[in-house]
């Protein structure tokens, strides 16, 4: 991908393969040449490819990508938001329930680094709710009830196994909860050593990363920009396969 900033240089992964045949064919077509960077914020993603970005005049509002080349997701847990990584943007949630991208456009990951225990609060804030009503449904006021009971009455054992059946019970809910937010060691690596944006994990399709060019994501996003984010200097695009 070259840009008047310079040029970046990507791997294409094998295991999205819906996504990165489609986005081979329009490189080939020539689909992203003469395109913008046409929204961009710094410390977070630079955005581009979309058609309508092409000669556009200062000022307009761009990115309506083209509904005709929508894409079945292929969100995959072994690819994650680091700094670098290619993904396919999609309309919202409310309007797109399956997450089909429109792979006529594309964004990068620039996120910025966390510290570790930033990673260890952002899992927090998200599994916490999900225990609770677990709890809430595993040990509702009728078993609290059985089991001061059962303290009171000095069936220690009694209670013993009751709160073990529960405990377990919990535990074994919460393994199977979906919706957790539990990093790997390879996503806290990435995240606390060049960066990236966890925030976005599992809601877009990533389908390639950055091997060459680090610096050109970090210029792009510098740049100043105007209400919609669109950087006032035209960041022009063109897309080459080497192989």
């Amino acid at each position: 991908i070259s840009t008047n900033l310079g040029s970046m240089k990507f791997m294409l992964y094998d295991d999205t393969p819906r996504h990165r045949d489609a986005f081979i064919e329009l490189a080939k077509s020539g689909h992203f040449n003469g395109t913008l960077f046409y929204r961009v914020i710094n410390g977070f993603m630079i955005q581009g490819g979309s058609k309508d970005s092409r000669n556009a005049p200062p000022g307009k509002f761009i990115g309506y990508g083209d509904p005709t080349k929508t894409v079945d997701d292929e969100i995959l847990a072994n690819h994650f938001c680091k700094k670098g990584a290619l993904c396919a943007p999609r309309q919202p949630d409310e309007i797109n329930i399956f997450k089909q991208s429109d792979i006529s456009q594309f964004f990068i990951i620039q996120g910025r680094k966390y510290r570790s225990g930033q990673l260890d609060t952002m899992e927090m804030a998200v599994n916490r709710p999900i225990k609770k009503k677990i709890v809430e449904k595993v040990y509702p006021p009728e078993k609290k009830e059985l089991l001061k009971k059962l303290k009171e009455e000095k069936k220690l054992d009694e209670a013993r196994a009751l709160a073990d059946e529960i405990q377990d019970e919990i535990e074994s809910n919460y393994a199977f909860a979906d919706g957790k937010l539990e990093f790997t060691p390879q996503q806290r690596e990435a995240y606390t050593t060049i960066g990236g944006a966890p925030e976005l994990e599992h809601e877009y399709t990533i389908f390639g990363e950055i091997i060459e060019g680090f610096d050109v994501i970090d210029k792009i996003a510098a740049l100043k920009t105007d209400a919609n984010n669109r950087p006032f200097t035209d960041v022009v695009i063109t897309v080459k396969i080497l192989k």
